[in-house]
């Protein structure tokens, strides 16, 4: 005990309700004093008095620094309250239910389901050191897995406890991890089996109980075999103390066993009618509790499960629906009910429906069943006779049965769940798991408490014994001074129990009496041992009940009970009749003990032996059923415990101690005193008392230094280790029995450590406080002058402010003089204008008005002098014409009276001769005369005519001027009278007018009144309008912001919602790619199986003599083309031995066709609705882009169509000039036998015209390809003649048949050019047919351009919503024409080409046979002999096609020399990249050449197939995977990039197209090259986790990178790797030279720079998350300086990454979880403010790790602070509603899927040079 002596020291006093209570000390201490002045916690003064015998000092509380440790012993003071206190704070505070107290796993039963037993949590503990993670039950599993495996010793798991303490679930999980880390050794699943095993005992052994809901009622041990590869192999379990009165009896709020009620939950069920089940409550064995149901618990759910178990364990359905019939029976035999007929006998009513129930289930006969439950025989030496019994015996007989029949059944089915784990295999090494009650105490203690106490007792000795021992060999390997430790050995109580004369040897004995009785049995037991045996005392008031001193308490037994329980009687004539049932499975439950199968009946080792059908029944001796009746339970249930007990002191044992925090099953809740009592009980604090008597705290000599450097000065600091510990000690421990050096480690006494923590802390604290007082001084100096700086500026800038102010204040005046100034003059200015332009207005109203009444008064006089005028003119004009016709009247009368008298005096005249005479000689002159007056007149006449007509049309003229003048008079005349009128009106109008004027002046004096008022009132509205009118505006921006935002906001939102949809998409793919790449993955594992079972069966089996068995090297994951192909070959082949397995392939095949066809289509999908996405996205903006940059476009495009034309010429004028070269050459030399059709030069040119022939139909295509292009652009030039070449071939060809003497001579060219005639007529057909398409091609796109042109006029018509909606409705109609007509073409093409291939391999086929005929009719020596005149080819360039030659035979040479013995070093250092991929495709190349499918499909599945092998025997050499995932990469982008497919030849030179594969379609090769790939790609994945990950842990998170930032705490019992970087560990160094290791492998192999990304990133995520994983695992790494170690490695991770350019590769995004959760231990974590940036901030970790790292959070150091529960209870409020994962690792086996881009090679393959250390001379460039 520690010395009490300063002031505030901390300790711990006994309290009645919390048991230890802490409190602080107010006063120093000094020897002597009898009372001790206690500040408590809860604010309380108290005055504690010590024991004045003892006169013990309270225990001292360790340093808050040393709370939560994850071991017990780590504690610097070991005592009751310290250990309490810290489980209390780990449980309640951290939520960890695991504890280390030595050797021993504390678990705390949470009652609630946690995420820390995935398959996660598995794999990270899986191969580390026990302490190395926090505690955890796969930890001690993990701990035996290895020790058995290392030491070669068996193992064994001890879990104990309370019932409710967890006990099952702690062994389930325990075994779980067995079955995930070791997997099995065979193809039956037995790890499946093993927890199948689980259910089933659950179901049959399991009920609920007041403290559990889930209690097992029976222990077992469990033992799981292994094989010498540590695989399992079986299991074997024994069972022990079946608690059978649970079938009749169950106490208050329990149940019976579960499968009672899971039975009665599905009576239901067809199969289960004949059952004849109901209600639980209608059954007496199944109702007594009164809690049938299980709040959570679906017993049909539960009824399957266990149904489903039993299947698996291969229980077939009769034997299930058998056991099930047995379980119905026994319900039923307990409603069977007894009648009384006097005091000593009864009987059972007539045909009782329960009983007649029973009966047809057991199959036994009613009457027969009914006599013996209410009689028994009596046997005696001489006469056996029958006895009536009574009711009260009659139902203990009943209830008897009952539980003999269940605890049968129960052993009957773990002898078959036994066969069923058993294994053939001989076993190697087991682990055994003891799931086995821990010690009880109840109210009223009984026969089974009693023996779980007495089992208890047992453990605990084997406990004390193993902890003393280890304890001693630690001190021994230390080379310690062992001093004997005092501790508490209970082989006293065991010898009472169980020695002679004991308790157990009693109880048999008064068994073995006729007239036994509790009575008698507890009088004998007082006689024995009380007053003798210290640990037998006697109850006060009570003779029927004694008492026991355990290990852990004192316990009262009743003894009633004791005998009937211990000879557990069963009638003998009841089993008989059960024997002869006529239902088989019923007689094999009563088998005698020595055929039948019990787990007591174990051999001398222990194992139980097992057989595959049940043992028969035989018959045995006639006393051989008295004597096994005479074996008690308890001496079965002693013999099984010696059993166990020697089957554990084989094993080295782990202990499990499960605690039950309370009695309520309340979650993470603590009961102080339960929890003290199962810790004194369950021997936790024994560990702690054996450890605290020695040296409990134990360091080793780096870690002390590391821990206590800043004690130590400069000088004190020596080389060795060792010595300056032990230096700096003796200075600051004076008393040196408080510690020892050891070889390797100090140990010290209990409070040493807290000792020098606290001058640790002291230190620390004296150091902060000198760094605070400089750091304060320098801030408040700063402080100072910041603030003396800042009233200088607020001075300067207030002074500034207020002069400012002034001189404001002078030009207001200023301006407020100068605007009344000229305010007022604008006032009176405007009032003298307005005056002013009254007065204008009215003079020139005035004015205007006088002006026109005189314009108006002139006008009437100028229009009546007119109307004078021409009156009087008129009158004037009539009177003349009345005059003249009077005169002319006059004149006419007058000469007609004068005619009158001269006619007379004529006719008087005429009637004499003479006068005749006289007339007649002057008649003639007068004719003369008259005929020229005549002539005269007419002239006169025309001119007159002349002048008339002009005159007429003067008069016309004239005439409609003047009715025009008239008309105008008329209507001025009429305006005339109406402006009389108007004249009058308008005179009235003045004179009201003036009667207005004045009545206006009048008025103008009120009005102006008034208008002064309505100027003030307007001024006021005005003023008022503008301040709502500035009011509106505002309301008007702000809407307009507010629509704007909104406006935005959708924009954003439809932009998150295309972003999210587009990442749905794509993680969509990557799930669909990763699912498809993990079945590729798991095909491989399974052939690789399949290979390893055909490689033993090809060793197992020896070939028959006289057939020829050859390897098979198929591989299934090869495309059905290719096994078919091989189907082919072995139909050639001599016979082969066919085996079984490969039988399967095909259907492999099928299936992985299948998947590969759903993966393409699926990413047929995903991309065609990525186009469509994209298309939608950028629809507005092509529509807007396609006018400005069409001219653009169509110019650049003319251009190189001009260019590509010229090209075109130019090639052919150089065909033209070959041909006329041909031509010449042969006419120089016309021999018929040169020319001859089997002559070389003939063969020459045949080879020549070929060559001419495929380069034309080449540039035919492209000459379509231009024409095309030329025709759909309006814009281009006239079309030119595109058949230039053709036309100068057709001339040339002309030429040629022109000239007889080249057509006699040369048969065989004539014929030539005939077919190029022909093919080139042909040709031109079809570029007219072409032609003629193209323009109704252009005629349709015409119509088509009209119609989108009405379609667009419609939608500009439209509403905006309505035009979007139909442009996407007429895109989507126009992509859907355009797709079926593109479908209809592509059939078209197909079909050609299918048809193209046929005619050319019949011509192929035709053309070698016409080699080979012309060939054989040439003797060798002609060709020899014969001069040939060599041939002037120019075509130089074609010596070397880029393929290479070899023989069919030499293939497997090929391969041998390029794949299998190839070293990639030497490739990698002095060759090219790839170049093992470039050969070989150029042999493919080859091969497609001379159309040799055999071949190539040959070629191609050898190489696949070597290279598995290659992978197969070297796959874990990073090189070697590296090496053939570059090259298998490099061979599938050549047959992509020669494959003819435009899409993949955008990069080619011509020359590289001109390479391109002619014959076949490789792209079923194609795909399974890249599952190849895939799968190179995840073993490479699976070599680097293989080597990185030993390194990770220590690199990244135990080795301190940063000397002197984090300090090691002390640590317990378990042994933690130091994070101190000794000889041999990893550093981050390490990491960082391994990752440029793998780098420069990569580029070294010419991989593809987007896989060596992809690498990349899949190693840094592989770091990370087993970074991250073991962070969350273990408590000592979350601290505030690990936090800082953390976040400078992945910086030196990301300056590795941008060394290598690798920064766009997603490598530093996987570490996001990681950086977060350093950034979560180094912010702070107190206020609410830090809860909302730690949720904003984590966006990475998920709310698991988020809670998981704040509850493991630890100080280092006494001056940080621990995260309190309130503040990790605010962040789970905050991120309730974030969705994320349960999951709490990240998944480190997680593979991304890998994808492996296009990226074409510029090297040309006529280049290429095979170096002759390949090995490779049987090939030959082509």
């Amino acid at each position: 005990m520690g010395v009490i002596s300063e002031k505030f020291a901390r300790v711990w006093i006994p309290d009645p309700e919390e048991v230890w209570k802490s409190a602080e000390l107010l006063k120093d201490y000094k020897p002597g004093d009898k009372v001790l002045l206690l500040h408590l916690e809860e604010g309380k003064d108290l005055e504690y008095r010590l024991d004045p015998k003892t006169k013990e000092l309270p225990h001292l509380r360790n340093p808050d620094i040393l709370v939560g440790e994850n071991d017990l012993t780590a504690l610097s003071y070991l005592h009751e309250p310290a250990v309490l206190h810290n489980l209390r704070v780990r449980f309640i505070d951290s939520k960890l239910i695991y504890t280390y107290c030595g050797i021993v796993l504390v678990a705390i039963n949470p009652y609630e389901q946690l995420p820390i037993y995935g398959e996660d949590i598995i794999n990270a503990y899986s191969g580390q050191n026990m302490g190395d993670m926090d505690p955890h039950i796969f930890a001690v599993a993990e701990e035996a897995y290895k020790q058995m495996a290392r030491d070669e010793r068996n193992q064994s798991i001890i879990v104990s406890g309370e019932s409710g303490a967890g006990k099952t679930v702690s062994a389930k999980y325990a075994m779980r991890y067995f079955a995930t880390v070791s997997g099995s050794a065979s193809e039956a699943n037995v790890e499946e089996k093993v927890l199948a095993s689980n259910p089933i005992m659950e179901s049959i052994g399991n009920a609920k109980t007041t403290r559990n809901d889930n209690s097992s009622r029976f222990g077992k041990y469990i033992e799981i075999g292994f094989d010498k590869r540590y695989r399992i192999i079986g299991a074997n379990m024994r069972t022990y103390l079946l608690e059978k009165s649970r079938v009749v009896f169950q106490a208050e709020e329990e149940r019976n066993y579960h499968i009672f009620y899971q039975l009665c939950a599905s009576a239901n069920l067809p199969e289960f009618k004949m059952l004849r089940l109901g209600n639980a409550n209608n059954f007496h064995y199944t109702k007594q509790g009164g809690s049938p149901v299980i709040e959570g618990v679906d017993d049909t759910k539960e009824m399957a499960h266990t149904r489903q178990a039993c299947t698996l364990l291969g229980i077939s359905e009769s034997y299930q629906m058998g056991i099930f019939r047995i379980l119905a029976g026994i319900l039923h035999l307990g409603n069977v009910a007894f009648t009384s007929r006097d005091s000593d006998s009864c009987t059972i009513p007539p045909k009782h429906e329960p009983l007649s129930i029973f009966c047809d289930l057991m199959g036994v006969d009613y009457e027969e069943m009914c006599h013996w439950l209410c009689h028994r025989k009596l046997a005696t030496t001489t006469e056996t006779y029958i006895k009536p019994i009574s009711k009260l015996q009659a139902t203990n007989a009943r209830d008897a049965l009952a539980k003999h029949i269940y605890a049968k059944l129960f052993n009957w089915i773990v002898d078959h769940v036994n066969q069923a784990l058993h294994s053939a295999v001989k076993q190697h090494s087991f682990i055994g798991v003891l799931d086995i009650y821990g010690f009880e105490t109840f109210e009223i203690n009984s026969f089974e408490q009693f023996c779980i106490n007495y089992a208890n007792e047992k453990l605990q000795q084997q406990f004390n014994m193993h902890v003393f021992k280890l304890e001693q060999e630690e001190y021994m390997k230390e080379q310690i001074p062992w001093t004997l430790i005092d501790f508490y050995d209970n082989q006293p109580c065991i010898n009472l129990i169980e020695s002679k004369l004991g308790i157990l040897d009693l109880l048999d004995e008064e068994c073995k009496m006729p007239k036994g009785t509790d009575d008698t049995w507890a009088q004998k037991l007082y006689n024995t041992h009380l007053n003798k045996c210290a640990l037998f005392e006697k109850p006060r008031l009570s003779n029927k009940a004694f008492i026991i001193q355990h290990f852990a308490d004192k316990v009262e037994y009743q003894c009633e009970g004791f005998l009937e329980k211990n000879k557990d009687t069963v009638f003998e004539e009841q089993i008989k009749v059960l024997k002869s049932s006529k239902f088989k499975m019923l007689p094999e439950l009563f088998q005698d003990d020595e055929k039948a199968i019990s787990p007591t009946s174990a051999t001398s080792s222990g194992r139980t032996p097992l057989t595959r059908t049940p043992a028969k029944l035989t018959k045995g001796r006639p006393g051989q059923t008295a004597k096994e009746h005479k074996k008690t339970v308890g001496h079965q249930f002693r013999n099984s415990l010696h059993l166990l007990m020697e089957t554990l002191n084989a094993t080295t044992p782990h202990y499990v101690r499960c605690i039950k925090p309370n009695d309520f099953k309340f979650p993470f809740t603590f009961d102080e005193k339960r929890a003290v009592q199962q810790l004194r009980a369950c021997g936790v604090l024994e560990t702690i008392r054996i450890s605290a008597a020695g040296f409990p705290s134990r360091w080793t000599y780096q870690e002390f230094f590391s821990r206590y450097r800043v004690l130590m000065k400069q000088k004190d600091v020596l080389s060795d280790r060792k010595q300056t510990c032990k230096n700096v000690l003796e200075k600051l421990i004076a008393d040196k029995d408080k510690y020892q050096f050891g070889k390797t480690k100090i140990f010290f006494r209990a409070g040493q450590v807290a000792y020098l923590e606290k001058l640790r802390a002291d230190k620390l604290r004296a150091a902060c406080i000198r760094i605070q007082k400089t750091i304060r001084g320098w801030l408040l100096r700063k402080k100072y002058l910041r603030m003396r700086k800042a009233a200088i500026i607020v001075q300067r800038y207030v002074r500034g402010y207020q002069a400012r102010c002034y001189a404001k204040f002078l030009r207001r005046t200023k301006a407020a003089t100068i605007i009344q100034k000229y305010w007022r003059m604008y006032i009176v200015r405007r009032r003298y204008k307005i005056k002013r332009m009254a007065t204008i207005v009215l003079q020139s109203y005035l004015r205007g008005y006088l002006a026109r009444n005189r314009y108006r008064k002139m006008l009437r006089e100028h229009k009546a002098v007119i109307i004078q005028k021409w009156v009087r003119g008129w009158l004037a004009r009539t009177y003349y014409r009345r005059s003249m016709h009077a005169i002319i009247y006059l004149q006419c009368c007058f000469r007609r009276m004068m005619a009158k008298r001269e006619l007379k005096k004529l006719k008087i005249e005429a009637r004499s001769v003479e006068r005749y005479k006289k007339l007649h000689i002057g008649m003639e002159n007068k004719i003369m005369q008259l005929q020229r007056k005549v002539d005269e007149q007419n002239k006169d006449y025309k001119c007159l005519m002349e002048k008339l007509t002009n005159l007429e049309g003067i008069y016309t003229s004239e005439t409609e001027k003047l009715r025009s003048d008239l008309e105008r008079l008329q209507l001025s005349e009429e305006e005339a009278k109406i402006a009389t009128g108007r004249v009058l009106s308008l005179q009235e109008e003045i004179a009201k007018l003036r009667k207005d004027l004045e009545q206006t002046q009048s008025e103008k004096k009120s009005i102006e009144e008034r208008a002064d008022r309505y100027k003030q009132e307007t001024e006021q509205l005005v003023s008022n309008l503008k301040e709502e009118n500035t009011l509106l505006k505002q309301e008007k921006e702000a809407l307009n912001h507010l629509i704007v935002e909104q406006a935005k906001e959708m924009t954003e939102t439809m932009e998150k919602k295309l972003v999210e949809e587009t990442k749905q998409l794509e993680l969509d793919l990557n799930d669909e790619r990763l699912r498809y790449q993990n079945l590729l993955n798991e095909f491989s594992r399974l052939e690789e199986r399949y290979d390893d079972l055909k490689e033993e069966m090809t060793l197992m089996n020896v070939p028959k003599p006289g057939h020829k068995r050859t390897d098979s090297t198929h591989s299934s994951n090869e495309s059905e083309y290719t096994f078919s192909s091989e189907i082919a070959e072995t139909e050639d082949m001599p016979l082969r031995t066919e085996e079984p397995s490969e039988k399967k392939v095909p259907l492999d095949m099928s299936l992985f066709l299948k998947l590969q066809k759903r993966v393409t289509e699926l990413e047929q999908e995903k991309q065609v609705m990525q186009d469509e996405l994209d298309r939608k996205e950028e629809q507005v903006l092509r529509s807007k882009a396609k006018e400005e940059e069409r001219p653009q476009i169509r110019g650049a495009e003319l251009e190189y169509e001009s260019l590509k034309r010229q090209e075109l010429e130019s090639e052919n004028k150089k065909l033209k000039n070959e041909l006329n070269e041909l031509r010449k050459a042969l006419s120089e030399k016309s021999a018929p036998e040169v020319t001859a059709p089997g002559a070389p030069a003939y063969r020459v040119l045949m080879e020549q015209l070929t060559s001419v022939s495929e380069e034309l139909d080449v540039r035919k295509e492209e000459v379509l390809i231009l024409r095309s292009q030329l025709v759909s652009q309006k814009e281009a030039i006239q079309p030119k003649n595109t058949m230039t070449d053709s036309t100068i071939l057709l001339e040339d060809v002309q030429k040629m048949k022109d000239k007889g003497e080249i057509a006699q001579a040369y048969i065989g060219l004539k014929e030539t050019n005939r077919l190029l005639e022909s093919q080139l007529q042909s040709q031109k057909r079809s570029h007219e047919n072409e032609a003629e398409a193209l323009r109704g091609e252009i005629q349709s796109l015409k119509e088509e351009n009209n119609r989108q042109q009405q379609l667009l006029a419609q939608n500009l018509q439209l509403p905006p919503e309505a035009r979007i909606e139909a442009s996407l409705q007429h895109e989507i109609t126009r992509l859907t024409n355009e797709n079926l007509d593109l479908m209809e073409q592509l059939e078209k093409q197909d079909k050609t080409v299918r048809k193209l291939k046929k005619q050319l391999k019949v011509f192929a086929k035709k053309i070698g046979e016409l080699e080979v005929g012309q060939m054989e009719n040439i003797s060798p020596g002609q060709i020899i002999d014969e001069p040939i005149r060599p041939v002037n080819i120019p075509r130089k360039e074609k010596d070397f096609q880029g393929m290479l030659e070899y023989k069919k035979e030499d293939e497997q040479k090929l391969v041998k020399n390029l794949i299998l013995e190839l070293k990639p070093r030497g490739v990698a250092v002095n060759l090219i990249p790839g170049l093992p991929a470039y050969i070989l495709f150029m042999c493919v190349r080859h091969a497609d050449y001379l159309n040799d499918d055999q071949k190539v499909r040959s070629l191609l599945t050898s190489t696949i197939n070597s290279i598995k092998k290659v992978l197969k025997k070297r796959g874990d050499d990073f090189e070697t995977v590296s090496f053939w995932l570059s090259n298998t990469c490099r061979f599938l982008h050549c047959l992509k990039q020669y494959s003819g497919e435009e899409g993949f030849m955008k990069h080619n030179t011509s020359r590289q197209n001109e390479h391109c594969l002619t014959n076949f379609d490789l792209a079923e090769y194609r795909q399974v090259l890249s599952d190849l790939a895939i799968q190179i790609y995840q073993q490479l994945v699976r070599v680097l986790e293989n080597i990185l990950q030993p390194m990770i842990v220590s690199g990244m998170l135990e080795h301190e990178t940063i000397q002197g930032v984090s300090g090691v705490k002390p640590t317990g019992l378990r042994k933690r790797t130091s994070s101190i970087a000794d000889e041999g560990t990893y550093t981050l160094d390490s990491i960082l030279r391994q990752l440029n290791s793998f780098h420069s492998v990569m580029c070294q192999h010419g991989m593809d720079p987007e896989l060596i990304k992809q690498v990349v990133k899949q190693m840094f995520y592989i770091v990370g998350a087993i970074t991250l994983n073991n962070l969350l695992l273990r408590k000592d790494m979350c601290s505030w300086s690990k936090g800082m170690q953390i976040r400078y490695n992945v910086s030196q991770l990301e300056e590795w990454l941008r060394d290598k350019n690798l920064m766009n590769s997603g490598a530093k995004e996987t570490l996001e979880p990681l950086i977060q959760a350093a950034q979560l231990l180094q912010v702070k974590k107190k206020t609410d403010d830090d809860a909302e940036a730690i949720c904003s901030m984590c966006s990475a970790l998920t709310t698991a790790q988020i809670v998981k790292v704040l509850n493991l959070y630890t100080p280092v150091n006494e001056f940080e602070e621990r995260v309190s529960v309130s503040f990790i209870r605010t962040i789970q409020m905050r991120l309730r509603d974030r969705k994320d994962s349960p999951q709490l690792l990240m998944d480190a086996k997680h593979i991304f899927p890998v994808t492996f881009p296009f990226n074409p090679s510029s090297l040309a393959l006529e280049t290429i040079q095979i170096p002759a250390s390949l090995g490779l001379g049987f090939i030959s460039r082509v």
